[in-house]
């Protein structure tokens, strides 16, 4: 009777959180599953009049048009090459500012997250302008000091060399802060414990750093690491658009994928080219996280996403 009981017990569907889940199952369908139908527009020459399945079929002809492109090698390498370095570098510095914040009381940690916090929430047009009135060659605040100790101010917005600087100090203005709340968060759960009995053992502060608070953090560095690289075909659109101004000098350092691919959009309208590298995107990111996570999973298989 009381294994019958228990059977009973286990095969009850508790409708209140299968009331609360539905809404949110709906949202999966509808964002995630729907729209992979239009899988389709990428091999299609896409007619409006005609609709996503009336469209002609073309082959891998939107692929060529991106490939063949002489922007091609241009706006893959900056999207590569500075995600990397956006990534190999906020999550260094996000685990050192997580590390300064762990070491500080709790009343100044308030005041220092919310300063961190803050610039995750600033749109990339309100930076634009902020940069702008910091790089513009009329009015901006760095030209002008530059003047006054009679040194020769470049016109920022025409010479592309200062862009990946202006560009990667951006990102870790705004993303920086974000991260290192996050590994403080996981800092707090720590047994302090181990760090008393370190101490008591004669430990220094950089010997708890490396032996206790590193450890303790790595599942999470490669966590995050895993996810950012997964998204490093993808650049942040708003910064790289709005922060250069669209100048076409600057293409050669500040023009991304996503940036080609709206520009091209815009110009041609060619849904189906858009598409075509949207799903490039797609399939190198994931193909991407599948060998970290198995490079990751051969040094030490608990830090593995999967």
């Amino acid at each position: 009777m009381n294994s019958g009981k228990v059977k009973k017990k286990r095969k009850a569907m508790n409708w209140g959180l299968l009331a609360l889940a539905v809404p949110g199952l709906f949202f999966l369908i509808a964002y995630y599953y729907v729209p992979l139908f239009g899988l389709v527009i990428p091999f299609k020459k896409m007619d409006v009049a005609k609709g996503i399945f009336g469209s002609d079929w073309c082959g891998l002809d939107n692929f060529k048009f991106f490939f063949q492109s002489p922007d091609a090698w241009t706006v893959t390498r900056n999207t590569i090459g500075l995600n990397a370095v956006f990534i190999s570098m906020t999550l260094v510095l996000s685990v050192i500012v997580a590390l300064g914040l762990f070491e500080l009381s709790k009343r100044k940690v308030k005041i220092f997250q919310t300063c961190l916090f803050v610039p995750y929430f600033i749109s990339w047009v309100v930076g634009s302008y902020v940069i702008y009135a910091l790089l513009s060659p009329d009015m901006g605040v760095i030209p002008n000091l530059l003047e006054k100790f009679s040194l020769a101010a470049p016109n920022f917005y025409s010479e592309p060399k200062y862009w990946p600087f202006i560009l990667t100090t951006s990102y870790f203005w705004k993303h920086v802060g974000y991260n290192a709340l996050i590994f403080y968060a996981t800092l707090m759960g720590m047994d302090t414990s181990q760090h008393e009995a370190a101490a008591i053992d004669g430990a220094t502060k950089m010997q708890r750093i490396r032996y206790i608070c590193i450890p303790h953090l790595m599942p999470t560095i490669v966590l995050m690491g895993l996810l950012m690289i997964g998204k490093i075909f993808y650049a942040d659109f708003g910064m790289f658009w709005f922060l250069p101004r669209n100048s076409g000098v600057l293409y050669p350092v500040t023009d991304v994928i996503d940036t080609y691919v709206f520009r091209m959009l815009r110009v041609m309208g060619n849904i189906g080219m858009s598409s075509a590298v949207g799903l490039y995107q797609s399939l190198v990111g994931f193909i991407l996280v599948l060998v970290t996570n198995l490079i990751v999973k051969r040094r030490n298989e608990d830090y593995a996403l999967f």
